[in-house]
């Protein structure tokens, strides 16, 4: 879907808005500091993955009950990275899937075991960003179930 300039819409927010509303929620206004996010997953992902962040840093509000992101203080609202693409698929152990081999759990605080290849880099951005943060992977097929079917809004944070 398109807006009135042409602007590609997801869940009514253009890339711009989606974009605008992370570094301003998740990042506190510091663009330095998404950056140094980008930077930090860009030298882990291998190459042919896109990396897309979901959830209320991008919409500005939780699906669940339209709370405001940090609605339970500064600092309190996770941040849903999710690695899509073939190869980091298997930065997950078998138990960590909800389809095997399509859509892995989050792996976060509470469930390290199942991506530990990815425990140095979920830490990393962590301190970055002083919140939880969770990771998933996924093949393409999910992210165009869940963005243009589903009209769930994410924004790309970075392709290789």
């Amino acid at each position: 879907m398109s807006d009135a300039a042409g602007h590609e819409v997801q869940g009514d927010l253009t890339e711009e808005e989606k974009r605008q509303n992370v570094i301003r929620l998740a990042f506190g206004g510091r663009t330095e500091l998404y950056g140094e996010f980008c930077k930090a997953v860009s030298d882990v992902i291998p190459p042919d993955t896109t990396v897309v962040l979901r959830g209320s840093a991008v919409t500005g509000t939780r699906w669940k009950d339209g709370a405001p992101f940090d609605a339970d203080g500064p600092g309190t609202s996770d941040l849903d990275l999710t690695f899509v693409g073939s190869d980091v698929i298997h930065f997950f152990n078998a138990s960590g899937f909800f389809v095997p081999g399509v859509h892995s759990r989050p792996m976060g605080e509470d469930d390290p075991d199942i991506a530990p290849g990815l425990v140095p880099l979920h830490e990393k951005l962590m301190a970055l960003v002083q919140r939880p943060v969770n990771i998933q992977a996924s093949r393409k097929i999910v992210l165009q179930i869940r963005g243009d079917l589903l009209d769930q809004p994410y924004l790309t944070l970075l392709q290789t």
